[in-house]
């Protein structure tokens, strides 16, 4: 079994942001040309793009949801490029009070496009106030206090307001009725992913051998982030190893450093599966018992760990807990007890 020499560190292998801005910006496609993948979601896009440019106006707001890493917020940055807009980003946690969100939108100019990722960790309080802004591009303040406290409306210029949350099920039902545009990302193929990584890599000028991206696509669980991520660290490998390409035994034994086998799984990937094997017999075994025994929080399994090992089929999630599959069992190279 392979074991991990970065055990104490962030987990490679999740979707979720931990790279420097500079890195993720440099490989971020700039228009809808260079995006690879999403091809349903982009015709339907670019027909809302060019139908807004026609009409000079706003584009209608845009929801954009889907697993982290998938790359929502690169195509908001392409949204405003397209429209030759400005461009404003902010998230839902950074918005504590209404006045954050009021200060923000009011500086907007015409057109212009204002970005809220994680959308749904927004306030009550702050979402009310964003419904007046989204439908009537308009926001009521209330100036003064007491009886003589009074209402007045601030006009705003049309703007388009871009979401993106990954679970678009804790938006409330009028801050999701008020999106003209709602488009949900998935998951990218093989080929797809492996032409990502040629790309970077020739961003990177990484010389990489197509044996090895094709190899390193399979372990980037069909995620873009996941993918640039495993690929800055193996070029690090290589220059460390004073190596001026990467061929498929340097890419196994950087990958091998890190934890990481052919599926994409790392150490903490194998130790939920035999925790569940050897533990509980391959279940099944409440995620509250799940959680005790790996040491770590509900949400942290049901949301970190578990989706691509159910989506590779090793695990199972049934009405009396979590179970593995016979692909687990192969996958860790033991025996089911139970057949």
């Amino acid at each position: 079994m392979i074991e991990s020499n970065f055990e104490n560190l962030h987990r490679i292998v999740t979707p979720e942001k931990t790279d420097p801005v500079i890195f993720e910006t440099n490989l971020r496609p700039k228009n809808l040309n260079e995006y690879i993948g999403q091809d349903l979601l982009k015709s339907n896009l670019r027909i809302a793009l060019q139908a807004c440019k026609k009409r000079k106006e706003a584009l209608d707001h845009v929801l954009l949801h889907g697993s982290p890493g998938l790359g929502k917020t690169t195509l908001a940055n392409i949204i405003a490029t397209e429209l030759g807009t400005g461009f404003k980003i902010t998230s839902g946690p950074a918005l504590d009070k209404a006045s954050d969100l009021v200060s923000i939108i009011s500086n907007l100019k015409e057109n212009d496009v204002l970005f809220i990722d994680e959308i749904h960790r927004l306030k009550a309080i702050i979402e009310e106030v964003l419904y007046t802004a989204m439908e009537d591009f308009a926001i009521d303040i209330i100036i003064g206090k007491g009886p003589t406290a009074r209402s007045m409306r601030i006009n705003l210029p049309r703007f388009t307001l871009i979401g993106a949350t990954t679970k678009v099920s804790m938006l409330s039902s009028p801050l999701r009725d008020r999106f003209g545009n709602v488009y949900n990302f998935e998951n990218y193929t093989f080929d797809e992913i492996n032409k990502i990584i040629i790309r970077s890599a020739n961003i990177l000028k990484i010389d990489l051998s197509p044996e090895s991206s094709a190899y390193l696509s399979k372990c980037s669980r069909f995620t873009p982030r996941v993918a640039n991520r495993l690929l800055k660290r193996v070029r690090d490998f290589a220059q460390v190893k004073s190596r001026d390409s990467i061929d498929i035994s340097l890419l196994t034994e950087a990958l091998n450093s890190l934890g990481i086998d052919e599926l994409g799984l790392d150490n903490k990937d194998r130790i939920v599966l035999k925790t569940i094997a050897e533990k509980f017999k391959g279940g099944p075994v409440g995620l509250n018992t799940l959680a005790v025994a790996l040491s770590d929080e509900e949400n942290t399994v049901e949301d970190i760990y578990e989706p691509y090992l159910i989506q590779l089929g090793f695990l199972l999630r049934t009405p009396r807990g979590r179970m593995l599959t016979d692909n687990a069992y192969r996958h860790l190279k033991i025996s089911n007890i139970l057949n």
